[in-house]
């Protein structure tokens, strides 16, 4: 029998189709928790939620501890170091470490605003997970970067769904949620980019000695460091520490102390009311000037006029 081309049918992929419901889905339940533009913190522990009703703003500020980040609806450009990522619709992003980062809207409007939710990751659980799905120990890792991106799949839209759904029932906020974040924990685990989530929880891995030195400068942010004493922290040469350190943040230590500082700085004038010559004081630096320098090519504008702005912004209806 001839068979021509015409009549071979194509088998319907129902792949696309189910990834679209299951992220319509989630978009509309971002948008029931993120009632206005903002971050949104969820009574389940490390989960929060995004909405920005307007693209191409000015950069936000922020920190974020070891997390996962999925866009259900518009795109956002994330900056760390001088590295940038664009993460649009159904994708998803993996912090290993925690970084300051800059975070744009691209694709906003009122009608479609940009919804994203954000997962803490747990390096413990991971790393008690990860001896299940590697039971042969992880592969060599060559190279790091300060952020990982990824198609999401309908498994685990579907997963971050049912995350959410716990807020709706007594009960399964503490109950159900922690397996579906060991579930998410896993998908991440056994997808392309699991050998780099799984390193966040060995203590001999590159990332974990990273992990180890960025905790002494989140604690310590305020006090002159020097390189050798970090490396020696983490046992490694200065080169060595060096680099690994560039390759996990995309930033030098000493850049990533700067970040710490000025953000703590910003956080000290809006929360608690300091003029910028005493939260200068505060982070460590000894040069108003240099502070003011610093701050205004940080955040764009001067601390006075900053401050102002974002008060100013605070106070308007929502």
């Amino acid at each position: 029998m001839n068979i021509n081309e015409h009549s071979i049918l194509p088998v319907p992929d129902n792949a696309e189709r189910l990834l679209e419901a299951e992220m319509t889905r989630l978009a509309r339940l971002l948008y029931t928790y993120a009632s206005h533009d903002g971050v949104v913190t969820l009574p389940i522990s490390g989960l929060y939620v995004a909405r920005y009703s307007g693209a191409g703003l000015d950069f936000i500020k922020t920190f974020y501890s070891p997390s996962l980040g999925i866009v259900a609806q518009g795109a956002k450009s994330i900056t760390v170091g001088q590295e940038t990522y664009q993460l649009g619709k159904s994708q998803m992003m993996i912090h290993p470490v925690a970084l300051p980062v800059a975070l744009q809207a691209t694709k906003a409007s009122k009608s479609e605003p940009l919804l994203a939710v954000r997962l803490d990751l747990s390096p413990q659980r991971i790393a008690e997970l990860v001896l299940k799905v590697y039971p042969q120990g992880l592969p060599p890792v060559k190279q790091w970067r300060a952020a990982y991106v990824m198609d999401a799949d309908v498994g685990m839209i579907n997963a971050v769904t049912r995350l959410l759904e716990c807020l709706q029932k007594p009960g399964d906020a503490e109950l159900i949620a922690p397996l579906i974040m060991d579930e998410i924990l896993i998908r991440l685990l056994r997808s392309s980019i699991g050998i780099h989530v799984a390193e966040m929880g060995f203590a001999d891995s590159g990332v974990h000695q990273v992990t180890e030195a960025i905790a002494w400068l989140r604690d310590n942010f305020s006090q002159p460091v020097k390189v050798t004493e970090l490396a020696e922290l983490t046992h490694m040469s200065v080169s060595s520490f060096h680099d690994h350190f560039k390759a996990v943040t995309s930033m030098s230590p000493m850049q990533y102390q700067k970040a710490l500082r000025l953000q703590e700085a910003r956080r000290l004038m809006l929360s608690r009311q300091m003029n910028a010559a005493t939260a200068c004081r505060a982070v460590g630096y000894v040069s108003d000037s240099q502070f003011s320098r610093d701050y205004s090519s940080f955040f764009g504008a001067s601390p006075r006029r900053d401050i102002a702005r974002l008060r100013q912004q605070s106070q308007k209806p929502d």
